[in-house]
C-alpha cells in the first residue's frame, strides 16, 4: 500500500481539495502508472455532488486518464516501465459473462468503474485527479506515440462515448448531424468527418460555427432560427445527441431519413421522461455507453491516424471548484485537462 496526493470531495457541496489517498501495491496482473493528465468529465460533476446518486465520501473522481507506466506485476506482458498508457471509465469486470466475452465489459453487472465503486479489493475506487493509480493490466490502454497525453485525456471517455455508436451506425457518405458542439461534441464531429460522412452540427445558436466548421462540419443550424427543423426534416441517416437537455426527440427523429437513427449519448442529472410520436417507418432512438476494452483500443488508433485531436485547457488541482462550474455553464471550449504535477503542491 502506499499514499498519494490527490484532489477530492468530502461532501456534495464541498470544494474540491487537496487529500491523499491510498493505491493497493500491484499485483501480478496490476499495472502502476504515474498520472500525467486527467480530463474534466460532466460525469465527474454530477458523481461528485450526487446528483446520479448518494455518493459516498471522501471522493476522488477522473476517468479520462494518461500517464507513464512505473511498474508492472510478474504476469503482465503487454507493459513495461516507460510505456505511454491510459485508463478511462472501468478499472475491472469479471471477464466471463456474455457481455465480457463480446468486448462488451461497460455492460457487464460486476464492471467496476473508475471511481465510487467497491473494487475487488474491498476497497472504493479512486479517480484521475491524483498522482498515480494501480489498474488491472486489461484496462489499461497503450496511448499512441503521436498523440500528446494532454490531448489523449478526453479520448478515454469524451472519444470512447462517441466513436462507440458512430462505428455501429456510420458508413462513408452518410449524412451524420452532431447535436451539440461541447465536450462530447466535437470529438464527435471530428470522428464522424474521419469516417467519411458529410457532417452538420445542430446547436442552440451559431456561437460555435467558426469552430464546428474548423472541426470538419460542413454545415451548421441553429434550433432558435425559425424554420430550421422543417428545412432539415427527413435529411439525416445519423443522429447523435451529445446534450442532456433533450426531452422531446420527436423534432429530430422527424429530420431523420425513413432507416436513420437518433442515438443519444448525454446523461441528464435526473431522469427525464421522453416524449415521442410513433416511429415509423423504420426509424431507430438508441442509448449509448461508453465501449469495451478491444474497441477503446482501437478508437485510440483511429484518432491518431486521423488526427483526432481534443480541444483542451490545462489547469491545476486549485482551479478545479471554478472549473466545475465552468463545464456546468457550458462555458469550455472545450474540454478541462487537470495537469497532475499540480497535485502534489501543498
Amino acid at each position: 500500500m502506499s499514499t498519494v496526493h490527490a484532489y477530492g470531495f468530502s461532501s456534495p457541496t464541498s470544494p474540491c481539495r487537496p487529500l491523499d489517498i491510498d493505491r493497493r501495491d500491484p499485483g501480478p496482473h496490476d499495472v502502476l502508472f504515474d498520472i500525467a493528465y486527467c480530463g474534466i468529465c460532466h460525469s465527474d460533476i454530477h458523481t461528485a455532488r450526487s446528483e446520479w446518486s448518494q455518493a459516498t465520501y471522501p471522493l476522488v473522481v477522473g476517468h479520462e486518464i494518461t500517464g507513464i507506466v512505473r511498474e508492472v506485476g510478474s504476469e503482465v506482458t503487454d507493459f513495461k516501465p516507460g510505456d505511454k498508457v491510459g485508463v478511462g471509465c472501468m478499472v475491472d469486470s469479471c471477464g466471463h459473462c456474455r457481455y465480457c466475452q463480446q468486448g462488451l465489459e461497460q455492460f457487464c453487472d460486476q464492471a467496476v468503474f473508475t471511481y465510487g465503486q467497491i473494487g475487488r479489493d474491498g476497497r472504493m475506487t479512486q479517480g484521475g485527479y491524483s498522482q498515480a493509480i494501480v489498474v488491472s493490466d486489461h484496462f489499461v490502454f497503450h496511448i499512441p506515440e503521436v498523440i500528446p497525453l494532454d490531448q489523449c485525456a478526453p479520448l478515454l471517455c469524451a472519444g470512447i462515448t462517441t466513436y462507440s455508436p458512430l462505428k455501429r451506425w456510420v458508413e462513408p457518405g452518410m449524412q451524420v448531424a452532431v447535436i451539440g458542439l461541447g465536450g462530447l461534441g466535437h470529438v464527435g464531429v471530428q470522428i464522424a468527418a474521419a469516417m467519411g460522412a458529410e457532417v452538420s452540427v445542430i446547436s442552440h445558436t451559431r456561437s460555435k460555427e467558426a469552430d464546428g466548421l474548423a472541426f470538419g462540419a460542413k454545415h451548421y443550424y441553429a434550433t432558435t432560427e425559425p424554420g430550421t427543423f422543417e428545412h432539415l426534416a427527413g435529411q439525416f441517416d445519423v443522429i447523435l445527441s451529445t446534450v442532456s437537455s433533450t426531452e422531446d426527440y420527436t423534432s429530430y427523429i422527424n429530420c431523420l431519413t425513413k432507416t436513420g437513427a437518433v442515438i443519444n449519448v448525454g446523461m441528464p442529472a435526473t431522469p427525464i421522461e421522453l416524449k415521442l410520436r410513433a416511429l415509423s417507418p423504420r426509424k431507430t432512438l438508441q442509448g449509448s455507453l461508453i465501449g469495451g476494452c478491444a474497441e477503446t483500443a482501437e478508437m485510440l488508433q483511429f484518432c491518431a491516424d486521423h488526427n483526432v485531436r481534443p480541444r483542451i485547457e490545462l489547469i491545476d488541482g486549485d482551479q478545479i471548484t471554478q472549473a466545475y462550474d465552468q463545464v456546468v455553464h457550458s462555458a469550455v471550449r472545450y474540454r478541462y485537462v487537470i495537469d497532475a504535477d499540480s497535485l502534489g503542491a501543498r
